[in-house]
C-alpha cells in the first residue's frame, strides 16, 4: 500500500462487477470467444421518444448548469411518478436528482454518517453498498440471508442486528444480485421491526421496481408503513426500466432536511447531473410506459431459460427469482472438485476464474456480494447468447472431477 493513499480508500475494493466486465472486454480484445454475463445492464436500447427529447434539449441549447439537485420539470415528474406508482406524496423540495444511483447512496451516507455509525445491509448485497458506507466513515453490518428463504431478510435477523449505533438499513427489492423481491406482507414484517426502533433510517433502493415476474406486485417500505415516511429515503432511477444506464440519472425523495444535506454534498462534489440527461429523464417518467411490461415479458422468458438450464448443470442449484435480471445460483456442489488442468476449486472466486479460463464465460463470484459459495449471472442478453453460455457452464461443470 502506498503511504500516499488515504486510509479511507485503502478500506475499500474496486467494484467487482466492473472488474469482471472489464476482464471479459480484455479477453475479447485478445480474440477470445467470451460471453460476459457480469454487467447489470439491459441489452435493450433507450426508447426513441427519450432519445428525441434529449436531441431536442441539445438543439434548444439546454446545455448549461442546472440547479445542483435537478431541474424543476424533473422534480415534478419524480413526484408524479411516486404518487402514481407508489402512493407516496412528495413535494418538489423533497425530490433530488443525482448523476446515477450510486451518488444518491454516496450523498446520503456522507451527509449522515459519523465514525462508529452502523449501516445494516442484507447479504447478498449490491457490491457498492458496504464500500460506500466505509468511504463515508461508517461501519457496514452484513446480515446473511439463506437460499432456503429465497435470499430474503427475516424479521428476527433484522431485530437482532439493530443496535443503538444503527443509523440506516439499506433495503433493495427486487435485489441485485439475487433477484429476490418482497411482497407487501413480507415487507410489513420488516417495517414492524423498524417501527420499534425510531432512531433507524431506511434507504430503499427500488431500482428494479419495474422488472418483476409472474404477476408479482411491487411495494416499497414507506408505502407499506406510512409511519416510516419521515425516516425513509426512497430511491430509483432510469437506468434499468428505461435502458438508460449510460445516461447517469438516479433520483430519490425523502425528508426535506436530509435532501438539503445531500444537496450540500452534491454542491461540493459532482454539482448538477447532466442537463441533457435530465430532460431525457423527464420524457422517460412522463412519456409512454407501455414498452416496460413488454420488455419484462422478454426478461421473464430469459429467466426461465437460465434457471432451467443451470439446474441441469452438475453441482449447481439455482432458485427462481421474483424480479430484476439476475440469478444467484449456488456452486456448492462444485467446491472441492478439480478442473481438467488440475486446479482445485476451493471458493466461488476459483469457480468464476476457472469458468472464464475454460469456457470464456464471465460471471461475478458470490464473495463480492457478501455471500458464498454462489455466483451472479445477469440474463440481460440475447436468448441465443444465454443458451450458448448455459451450455458452456453445463459442459464446464460436467468436466470437473
Amino acid at each position: 500500500k502506498m503511504g500516499f493513499i488515504s486510509d479511507a480508500l485503502n478500506r475499500i475494493q474496486p467494484s467487482a462487477t466492473i472488474a469482471a466486465t472489464q476482464k471479459a472486454r480484455d479477453l475479447k480484445a485478445l480474440g477470445r470467444d467470451v460471453i460476459s454475463l457480469a454487467a447489470g445492464e439491459p441489452d435493450f436500447d433507450t426508447p426513441d421518444n427519450i432519445k428525441e427529447a434529449a436531441i431536442k434539449a441539445i438543439r434548444e441549447g439546454k446545455t448549461k448548469y442546472t440547479a445542483v439537485d435537478g431541474i424543476p420539470e424533473l422534480k415534478q415528474a419524480i413526484c408524479a411518478k411516486f404518487k402514481r406508482e407508489n402512493n407516496l406524496d412528495y413535494g418538489p423540495q423533497q425530490a433530488f436528482v443525482a448523476p446515477g444511483g450510486k451518488p444518491i447512496i454516496f450523498n446520503a451516507m456522507i451527509a449522515t454518517l459519523n465514525p462508529g455509525d452502523e449501516v445494516i445491509i442484507p447479504a447478498p448485497y449490491w457490491v457498492s453498498y458496504p464500500d460506500i458506507v466505509l468511504l463515508a466513515g461508517g461501519t457496514p453490518v452484513s446480515i446473511e440471508t439463506r437460499l432456503e428463504d429465497g435470499f430474503k431478510l427475516q424479521p428476527e435477523a433484522l431485530e437482532k442486528a439493530i443496535t443503538e449505533k444503527t443509523k440506516w438499513v439499506i433495503f433493495n427489492s427486487p435485489s441485485n444480485p439475487s433477484g429476490a423481491a418482497y411482497t407487501a406482507a413480507e415487507l410489513k414484517k420488516l417495517t414492524d421491526v423498524l417501527m420499534k426502533h425510531p432512531h433507524v433510517w431506511i434507504l430503499s433502493d427500488d431500482m428494479y421496481e419495474h422488472l418483476t415476474y409472474d404477476g408479482f406486485k411491487f411495494a416499497t417500505p414507506a408505502e407499506v408503513e406510512p409511519g416510516l415516511y419521515e425516516r425513509t429515503l426512497t430511491m430509483n432511477g432510469v437506468s434499468k426500466a428505461y435502458a438508460m444506464t449510460g445516461w447517469r440519472i438516479g433520483y430519490c425523495a425523502g425528508p426535506e432536511s436530509l435532501i438539503k444535506a445531500m444537496t450540500k454534498v452534491q454542491s461540493q462534489s459532482t454539482s448538477n447531473p447532466t442537463s441533457i440527461s435530465q430532460y431525457a429523464a423527464v420524457e422517460a417518467l412522463n412519456g409512454p410506459q407501455d414498452f416496460i411490461p413488454e420488455r419484462a415479458k422478454v426478461f421473464k422468458e430469459r429467466r426461465d431459460l437460465v434457471v432451467s438450464m443451470l439446474n441441469q448443470a452438475k453441482g449447481i442449484k439455482c432458485p427462481t427469482p421474483e424480479g430484476a435480471f439476475y440469478v444467484y445460483p449456488s456452486c456448492e456442489g462444485c467446491i472441492g472438485k478439480t478442473t481438467t488442468d488440475g486446479k482445485v476449486i476451493e471458493t466461488d472466486e476459483d469457480f468464476a476464474m476457472a469458468l472464464i479460463e475454460a469456457e470464456g464465460i464471465s460471471v461475478v463470484h458470490g464473495a463480492a456480494f457478501g455471500l458464498s459459495p454462489f455466483f451472479r449471472i445477469s440474463y440481460a442478453t440475447s436468448t441465443e447468447e444465454l443458451t450458448d453460455a448455459c451450455e458452456r457452464i453445463q459442459r464446464f461443470c460436467a468436466s470437473l472431477r
